[in-house]
């Protein structure tokens, strides 16, 4: 019907005038035809499944496996590697550690020991002030329980402007996460998704929490389902009661006590040279100068203070210089750096998130 063509490239038929032309692509030789990988053996079967994600060793089409593309494609953009991140990456937080510990890395240790009453729990709630770790405790605890599959989900990626597609959306990520089990659901900013329900509130809104919650009762009822949900949160007391009752364990992940602060500015300043002024004694000085300070307000403080140096050299001098001309970093920087740096916390705030932990949360 068509003249012939060189592969892959399109064909157009001579027409007649006032004749809309028909196209036609032939077959390239790339394209894999019906019966090609017959008789080939499990390998070209696995190739044919597609590339693996991740760390999780599966592919594309087994985490996808009863989900429609549509909503379960750009949830696999949400997989992330845990780049063997462990608990001793995270300073302070002892007693979050210990409760996270008893709850999901001892029963992943040795499963037939934690049946029953000592069953462990499906749903954790991190909560405290910003800038302490949750995220890292979570990507922690999928790499130490030895979890394939970590999801790492926001507000964004459950909403959509579709009506009706959010709930669907959700029931996707769960089946995903079944598909890939042993696997970790972690939803930052879970307060943003799953606060109180109201009046005021819309039907998509409310249809997608209702979504999340049958979810959640599916994977909290199942004795077999490997799936742990951790919900993250700076404002855990407007959180729907309904959801809270889905996360029996809520751990309290507080700002750093002095010691730690001592230990985090120590590791931070490793890779820099340093003053002989600067002794352990110093920095627990300094420590006790920060208190309230948060993880990410400590690094915040160092580089300041590791910036002192570079700020008392020209333009030219700095275009020439070296790092081992740069002076090393001393008290007189962290005094500097203590000026500019304040607490990205206040005291109100962690109160209120202490009597919530005291009514509500666990507090060792």
């Amino acid at each position: 019907m068509f003249p012939p063509v060189s592969k892959g490239r399109t064909a157009v038929a001579r027409v007649q005038p006032n004749q809309k032309p028909t196209v036609a692509v032939a077959p390239s030789s790339n394209v894999p035809r019906a019966g090609r990988t017959a008789g080939r053996g499990a390998g070209s079967a696995d190739r044919a499944r597609g590339p693996t994600i991740g760390r999780t060793k599966m592919s594309r089409a087994d985490l996808l496996k009863g989900v429609d593309d549509k909503f379960g494609g750009p949830l696999l953009d949400e997989i992330l590697d845990m780049n063997g991140v462990q608990m001793s990456d995270v300073e302070g937080a002892e007693s979050a550690k210990k409760a996270l510990e008893e709850a999901v890395i001892l029963p992943a240790l040795n499963p037939s020991l934690f049946s029953g009453l000592r069953q462990p729990v499906q749903g954790i709630l991190l909560f405290g002030p910003p800038g302490n770790g949750k995220t890292m405790l979570a990507r922690a605890v999928a790499t130490e329980c030895g979890s394939t599959v970590f999801l790492n989900i926001s507000a964004a990626t459950l909403t959509s402007k579709w009506v009706g597609d959010a709930e669907k959306i959700v029931k996707a990520l769960f089946q995903i996460a079944r598909n890939g089990q042993p696997s970790i659901i972690f939803i930052d900013e879970i307060d943003s998704i799953l606060c109180e329900r109201n009046d005021k509130e819309t039907e998509v809104s409310r249809r997608m929490k209702t979504e999340f919650l049958i979810q959640m009762d599916g994977i909290c009822s199942s004795k077999t389902d490997r799936l742990l949900v951790i919900g993250a949160t700076n404002r855990p007391e407007e959180l729907d009661t309904a959801v809270l009752r889905r996360f029996p364990k809520r751990i309290l992940v507080d700002v750093p006590d002095e010691k730690a602060r001592a230990n985090l500015v120590a590791t931070l300043l490793k890779k820099h040279k340093t003053a002989s002024d600067l002794t352990s004694y110093q920095l627990r000085e300094l420590a006790a100068k920060t208190e309230g300070y948060s993880n990410s307000d400590i690094v915040a403080l160092c580089r300041e203070a590791a910036m002192v140096p570079i700020r008392e050299m020209s333009r030219r001098q700095l275009k020439q210089a070296t790092e081992a001309q740069l002076r090393p970093i001393q008290m007189s920087d962290f005094e500097t750096a203590l000026s500019a740096i304040k607490p990205s916390t206040n005291q109100q705030m962690r109160l209120k998130l202490r009597h919530f932990a005291e009514i509500s949360g666990q507090v060792f």
